[in-house]
């Protein structure tokens, strides 16, 4: 027992030299301090450029997957279809939602695609989906936005000659 007490002495000791050492270095010496700080802004590099990598990567896989499955799977045209269509999607993707949330986003997606106001069923999503799949959803719209998403990009806001005030306005 005295012995086990004198080697956790020891450890002890030790550890807290170390910390005081190490807290004098941090305190006084400048190279120290700019060694730390070059380890700091190297690491940062490095994790920003690893979660860059793996966005990429996530990125790559969401179009590989969505375009494979839009190729086997099309989007139907028939307005009767569609409303079935969608029915059907959201289901299967809220099923899917549990185990595999690419094709649950897919499902998503292809729903998204059919409605006929996508900003409506966006935010739908937002509140009412995983966040996962819902950060997957929109990432698929901007790799590959749907038919009715790009007619409400391509319209775009009013042109500034349409706000400007007329004479109406002032009186």
């Amino acid at each position: 027992m005295n012995k086990a007490l004198t080697i956790t002495a020891v450890a002890v000791t030790a550890l807290a030299s170390y910390a005081v050492y190490f807290d004098y270095q941090r305190r006084n010496s400048s190279d120290f301090r700019k060694s730390l700080k070059k380890k700091s802004i190297k690491q940062r590099k490095l994790k920003e450029k690893e979660e860059k990598e793996s966005k990429q990567s996530k990125l790559d896989a969401v179009k590989k997957a969505l375009l494979e499955d839009l190729k086997n799977n099309p989007i139907p045209t028939d307005l009767t279809e569609r409303e079935q269509f969608f029915m059907e999607q959201v289901a299967t993707g809220e099923q899917k939602a549990k185990d595999n949330s690419i094709e649950a986003a897919i499902c998503f997606y292809k729903a998204l695609a059919v409605y006929p106001n996508p900003t409506d069923i966006l935010g739908i999503y937002q509140k009412t989906v995983h966040e996962e799949v819902y950060e997957l959803v929109v990432m698929m719209v901007a790799v590959y936005p749907p038919a009715s998403v790009s007619s409400i990009l391509s319209k775009g806001g009013p042109s500034p000659a349409d706000l400007k005030p007329t004479e109406e306005d002032l009186d």
